[in-house]
Order: structure tokens, then C-alpha cells, then sequence
């Protein structure tokens, strides 16, 4: 039997469903981070924008202060570069500037090549993993303490189906996201007992992406979800009706298959 959860189709987020929280989302300038970004700001939380790509975070600050959202903050990195340095400086001007985080979303991924394993290079091994496993570990351990000062804290891994049943091809992504499963696991148990932060992982299933049009140059890019229309699971992860709630995998639906 499938452990893979859904949220009732139903659920609406409640006006001000986030409102006076901060919530951090990674990969922001595009695809889902931008339209979770956009859903969060929209629901009263002030969020703070992670990405390489400088010039998407300014677009992307500008249209949310131009709705009259609470003004975001920008942080621009490069997930692929960054030291453990890096993220320990990144903690420490989160404090300074708001003291807390009550929502860390691991939205940044970036595929790399779909070749068979034999044929993946040391390099574009590291890199990936870089990418897609290790910021994730190295931001949520530098960001643990922020986590714990909020009432109610929650962090969510944007997961993949192939990081739930490995596929050929998909190498160094998918074992990245089997990781990635497995931390969100292990955090949820660590954390359960002695604080309020409680951890999740989203499969959002097909969506009309930059990484999904890299592995499907040809697919009819019109046949699939937009960001916007799969986001709804996140604010539910991330808002108060999630309470309790922890340790966790969800999907867009239960069938959903991103591959």
C-alpha cells in the first residue's frame, strides 16, 4: 500500500492564511518557487527569495510590492558554489534582519544530464549533488536554530518521483532526491519530540518547468500543470491546518509521476 498522501481537493487557504510569517523558498525566481513565492506574499507572509538568477528576484520583488504584498528580501546564491561558509553567513544576516523563519522551502534543483550511471562523470556527479542534496542539508542545519524560534515551523522538500523509485537515466537527480526523502525523514523523527518544526516532502508531478523541458525537449509543454495550479499542497505544508503534521510525503496526486 502507498504511503504517498494527498491534501483534500477542497482546502482553500484561509485569507491571511500566513499572515506576519517569514517563510524562505529557494530556486525563487522561476517555475514553482516563484508562484509559491508569489502565493505566500499574497497570503500576508514576507518571503525571502533565494537564487542565482539576480535579475528574476528583482522582477519577482518588484511584482510583489506592486500588489501591495509585505515587502520581500532577496538573497542572491549559487547553490552549486556555495561553502558551508556561505550558509552560516546566510543564517547569521537572517537574524539579524528578522530573528526567526516559520516556513524553509528546498524548492532549487537543477538536473544535470539523464545518462546511465556508468557514464556520468565525477564532475557532473558532484554537482549535482551539490545542487540538489547537500545545499539542502547544509542550509536547513544553518537555519535550524531560526526554525526553532517560531511557534510553529515548517520545512518542505520539493521532492520527485524518481527520488521515491529510482529510474534509468535519471541518476545523480533522482539519487539526489532519494536522499532528500530520507533527510526529510530523519529530521521529522530528530525533531518531533523537542521542537515545533515539522518536516514534509511535495512531489508537484508534472509541471511545466525549465528542468521538466530540459528531460522533455519535445513534450507538449501545453499538456502540463502550470506552476500556479500545483502549489496549493504548499501552503497547506506550510500553514496551520498542517499541524502535527510531520515525517511525511505528499504529492499533487496520488498517481502523479514527474518522469
Amino acid at each position: 500500500m502507498s504511503n504517498i498522501r494527498t491534501i483534500d481537493p477542497s482546502w482553500q487557504p484561509a485569507p491571511g492564511l500566513l499572515q506576519d510569517k517569514v517563510q524562505f523558498i529557494t530556486g525563487a525566481a522561476d517555475g514553482i518557487g516563484r508562484a509559491l513565492a508569489t502565493a505566500c506574499a499574497s497570503c500576508g507572509a514576507t518571503v525571502i527569495l533565494l537564487d542565482r538568477n539576480v535579475k528574476g528576484l528583482e522582477t519577482l520583488y518588484d511584482e510583489i510590492t506592486a500588489a501591495g504584498y509585505p515587502e520581500p528580501a532577496i538573497y542572491p546564491m549559487d547553490l552549486k558554489g556555495a561553502t558551508p561558509a556561505d550558509y552560516r553567513s546566510l543564517a547569521e544576516v537572517l537574524e539579524k534582519e528578522f530573528g526567526r523563519l516559520d516556513g524553509l522551502v528546498h524548492n532549487a534543483a537543477w538536473l544535470g544530464t539523464l545518462i546511465p550511471l556508468a557514464h556520468c562523470d565525477d564532475e557532473l556527479w558532484l554537482d549535482v549533488m551539490q545542487t540538489n542534496l547537500n545545499a539542502p542539508f547544509l542550509l536547513t542545519r544553518s537555519c535550524l536554530g531560526l526554525l526553532e524560534n517560531s511557534a510553529a515551523a515548517a520545512v518542505l522538500f520539493l521532492s520527485d518521483s524518481v527520488g521515491r523509485h529510482g529510474k534509468a537515466y535519471w541518476g545523480a537527480y533522482g539519487i539526489a532526491k532519494a536522499g532528500i526523502e530520507n533527510m526529510s525523514q530523519t529530521l521529522a523523527d530528530e525533531l518531533e519530540s523537542n521542537t515545533q518544526i515539522r518536516v514534509n516532502t511535495y512531489d508537484p508531478g508534472p509541471v511545466r518547468t525549465a528542468l521538466r523541458l530540459i528531460a522533455y525537449p519535445a513534450e507538449n509543454r501545453e499538456a502540463l500543470a502550470t506552476p500556479e495550479a500545483v502549489i496549493q499542497p504548499c501552503l497547506y505544508l506550510l500553514g496551520p491546518d498542517c499541524k502535527g503534521i510531520t515525517g511525511q510525503q505528499f504529492s499533487f496526486e496520488t498517481n502523479g509521476d514527474r518522469t
